[in-house]
C-alpha cells in the first residue's frame, strides 16, 4: 500500500494538468486596429494555453501564405527545389508588390511571400504528389480543390488556430514527415528576429473568404529556457483598413510586450 501511495503521489508530481487561461482584456489590441480576430499562445513549459476569442480556435480559414511553410517543405521534399538558394526566374509580369518583380529563390519568396513563386512551385510538385504529402503532414483538413496553384488562396484548403499551433509544435519537435536537412533549411528562412535572448519563427498570411479579408500571423518563440507558440488570426469586411496588412504582425508583439514574454 505504502509503495502505491508513493508511485502515485510520483505520476501526480510529474504529470501536471494542462491549464488554459482567456484574456479578454486583449480585444483592446483588436480594437486599436479595428478589425476582429482571435489568438492563441501556448506555453510548452508550462503547458499552458492563453486564448482570446476561443470560440474561433477551432474555426476553419483559408491559410493563404501562411501555407508556404508547409509548402516549402513539401517543394524540397520532393527534389522540385534543391535548397534555400534555388532561383525561379522572374516570367516578367508586373504585380502589385515590387518586391515580387525579379528573380526569386526560397529565402526572398518566403520573406516577401511571393505569390508566384509558390504557385510555380506547387505545380512543379503536381497535384498527386501535394495531395499525398498534405495527407501524410495532416496539414489542416488537406483539401486541395480549386487548382493545385490556387488551392490554399482561393481553393478549399482550410486551417484553424489550433491546427496552425500542432502543425508548428511539430515542426519545431522535428516530428513532421520531413527529412531533417528540409525541416532545417524551412526553419532557417522562417526566421523573422533574432535576438540574444530570444528567436522568433512566423509566417505572415492574408486571404479572403466569405467576403472577408483574413490575416494570419503564426509561428514560435524559442527563449533559452521555452517555447511559445502562437497563432493571430485577424478578420474585416472593411476593404480599407489601410492599417490590416501590419495589425497581424502587431497585435502579436503588442500582445506578448502585455504578457510579459519577452
Amino acid at each position: 500500500m505504502r509503495i502505491t501511495i508513493i508511485t502515485a503521489f510520483i505520476l501526480v508530481s510529474v504529470i501536471l494538468p494542462q491549464t488554459t487561461e482567456t484574456r479578454d482584456d486583449l480585444k483592446k489590441f483588436y480594437d486599436q486596429y479595428q478589425v476582429e480576430g482571435s489568438f492563441v499562445l501556448f506555453d510548452q513549459t508550462n503547458d499552458k494555453y492563453i486564448f482570446y476569442n476561443k470560440s474561433k480556435y477551432k474555426q476553419p480559414y483559408t491559410p493563404a501564405s501562411t501555407f508556404k511553410i508547409c509548402n516549402s517543405l513539401i517543394g524540397l521534399e520532393a527534389g522540385v527545389i534543391n535548397d534555400d538558394n534555388f532561383v525561379i526566374p522572374w516570367d516578367s509580369v508586373t504585380r502589385l508588390v515590387p518586391a515580387w518583380n525579379q528573380d526569386q529563390d526560397l529565402k526572398t519568396a518566403f520573406k516577401n511571400s511571393t505569390v508566384w513563386y509558390y504557385q510555380e512551385l506547387a505545380r512543379r510538385v503536381g497535384g498527386d504528389k501535394m495531395k499525398y504529402s498534405l495527407d501524410k503532414a495532416n496539414y489542416g483538413n488537406a483539401d486541395t480543390s480549386g487548382g493545385i496553384d490556387r488551392f490554399w488562396l482561393s481553393g478549399g484548403l482550410r486551417i484553424t488556430p489550433e491546427q496552425q499551433i500542432d502543425f508548428l509544435r511539430r515542426l519545431h519537435d522535428n516530428t513532421l514527415p520531413f527529412s531533417q536537412r528540409t525541416i532545417d533549411i524551412v526553419k532557417n528562412i522562417m526566421i523573422a528576429k533574432d535576438t540574444l535572448c530570444y528567436v522568433v519563427r512566423a509566417k505572415t498570411g492574408w486571404g479572403e473568404q466569405d467576403d472577408t479579408n483574413i490575416g494570419w500571423y503564426v509561428g514560435y518563440i524559442v527563449t533559452k529556457d521555452n517555447v511559445y507558440y502562437f497563432a493571430n488570426c485577424i478578420q474585416t469586411k472593411n476593404s480599407e483598413n489601410t492599417d490590416f496588412a501590419k495589425a497581424r504582425i502587431e497585435i502579436v508583439y503588442l500582445i506578448l510586450d502585455y504578457l510579459i514574454l519577452l
